[in-house]
């Protein structure tokens, strides 16, 4: 049952992000020109990983993103079953995120400033694969260092955590939004893609692998960089 409830704590937790983030950008708009919209998207992501933290965080570490939970794995903090017990539930939370967000702007017939229920692209980097992978795995690994760094020590666990985790991701959006328009997280870009494409807009579901390798690459050599970190601490 324990598991169960971790699980649901990640469903519920991604499909907020999704919702509250990806919905900020479709209602406000992220272009780096005008840049009001920019920055409150990227504080609507790195918000929602505040509330998640201090509600679910108790329940399942709110992880709430593949590449967090895979670098867990790595560092023997999460074992197979739970990993791929996260990443499942997560994966379906973006969609239900995803799904809850075009239903309703159908229905209040809301123009969606993104076009796409809030998928990444490459827009931002001229549809350079190259760049886009460079940019989501330098990304994730500030992101996932971070969050490795201050879950570290388990004092910080209920005070400071959440906090440094969701100031961290609005950074990293600072910078990605108008480059890629910030994954750091495969889950919250294949929901928001797949839906998209199911509505007929087949676009951003065709570079969501990218969306996929940066962000896991990234989170693979945040794990081995900090734990090569750690274990020269110790020895010390």
């Amino acid at each position: 049952m324990g598991s169960i409830k971790k699980y649901v704590a990640e469903f519920i937790g991604t499909m907020v992000l999704v919702v509250l983030g990806c919905g900020t950008a479709m209602t406000v708009g992220c272009s780096a020109v005008l840049g009001g919209g920019y920055v409150l998207t990227a504080f609507a992501f790195g918000l929602v990983i505040v509330a998640m933290a201090y509600s679910i965080g108790n329940i399942s570490g709110c992880h709430i993103n593949p590449a967090v939970s895979m670098a867990f794995w790595i560092n023997g903090e999460l074992n197979t079953k739970d990993l791929l017990g996260y990443v499942c539930s997560q994966i379906l939370g973006a969609l239900a995120g995803a799904g809850i967000l075009k239903g309703v702007f159908a229905l209040a017939d809301i123009t969606d400033k993104t076009g796409a229920i809030g998928s990444n692209g490459l827009g931002g980097v001229n549809g350079s694969i190259a760049a886009g992978l460079i940019v989501e795995c330098f990304l994730t690994f500030v992101f996932v260092m971070a969050i490795l760094g201050v879950t570290s020590k388990k004092a910080n666990h209920g005070h400071v955590a959440g906090l440094v985790i969701g100031l961290t991701l609005v950074l990293v959006h600072i910078l990605g939004i108008g480059l890629t328009g910030t994954s750091v997280n495969p889950a919250r870009s294949f929901g928001p893609a797949l839906v998209a494409a199911f509505a007929g807009d087949s676009a951003p579901i065709k570079d969501v692998w990218v969306f996929f390798v940066g962000p896991l690459a990234g989170s693979v050599l945040a794990a081995l960089v900090y734990g090569f970190l750690e274990k020269k601490d110790e020895e010390k």
